[in-house]
């Protein structure tokens, strides 16, 4: 993950920037723009989607004419504009795989791990590329914002949480978006912590972070590594250890989820 932090310096101004390139004059003495297509429109667009309680998979036209976001959003019957929920931001893994229903998944581990909380679920789509590419960047904070705008959510409760890929953009988003979340969930990744000259990040929010102790693609002595070394530079991360579980029997990972909402709730939300 350190050879994309020289890009951030852009990331975080990047939906701003389409907004104003999307908006190309039409100079009589220059060619003929494309259709102008707004951040106002994609919020407006939002706005007159159909979402009910339970699921709800949704497709929106994003601020790029013609290129997609295709997500997921499960809805408490409890939430209301005086019973504001929390907010779990789910990322998937293979984030470059081409699984066009990824963002569907949510049935075998997010669902039940936060069963026991009453929270509105967004799942987004990857659209094939990494979490922490530019165009999914755009999509997540749009995505957060409009759903919190819109939506009965809870500000003071929010986390992003993830598994694999997922994980990683958990972490991602928690060191470069602090200010979107509350806290995250990683499961099954490994992170690097420090910056290419060795510096070692300190997370502003709560980490509770799980890893199998028999992960195949992620050793656990290197996520281990990692995490302590930024616990040593004042992180706020919580590392559990599911022992005897592999990197790809995911949904046996339920309890320890569950064990972190309660972190959540007990810990960090109290």
């Amino acid at each position: 993950m350190k050879f994309i932090s020289n890009s951030l310096k852009v990331a975080s101004v990047l939906f701003l920037f389409l907004i104003v390139a999307s908006c190309g004059s039409d100079d009589d003495d220059g060619p003929a723009t494309a259709p102008i297509r707004t951040a106002d429109d994609v919020r407006a667009d939002f706005q007159n989607l159909t979402i009910n309680v339970g699921v709800n998979d949704l497709t929106l036209e994003s601020i790029v004419a013609g290129q997609f976001w295709n997500f997921r959003i499960i809805v408490p019957a409890s939430a209301s504009s005086t019973n504001k929920v929390p907010l779990v931001f789910r990322l998937h893994g293979g984030a470059t795989g081409t699984n066009v229903n990824a963002h569907k998944t949510t049935d075998c581990l997010v669902e039940p791990g936060f069963a026991t909380m009453d929270a509105i679920i967004v799942s987004p789509n990857s659209n094939g590329i990494q979490w922490y590419e530019e165009l999914n960047i755009v999509q997540v904070l749009a995505l957060v914002e409009m759903v919190t705008v819109n939506l009965d959510v809870d500000a003071t409760r929010t986390v992003v949480m993830g598994y694999s890929d997922g994980g990683n953009a958990a972490f991602f988003f928690s060191q470069y978006y602090s200010s979107l979340f509350t806290a995250a969930i990683p499961m099954a990744t490994s992170y690097a912590t420090s910056s290419q000259s060795g510096v070692v990040h300190q997370f502003a929010k709560p980490i509770y972070a799980i890893h199998g102790s028999d992960d195949e693609l992620f050793s656990l002595a290197t996520t281990q590594g990692y995490i302590d070394d930024s616990v040593a530079a004042g992180s706020d991360i919580t590392f559990v250890v599911a022992d005897g579980l592999t990197h790809f029997n995911s949904c046996d990972y339920v309890p320890y989820l569950q064990n972190a909402v309660a972190w959540l709730e007990n810990t960090v939300w109290d």
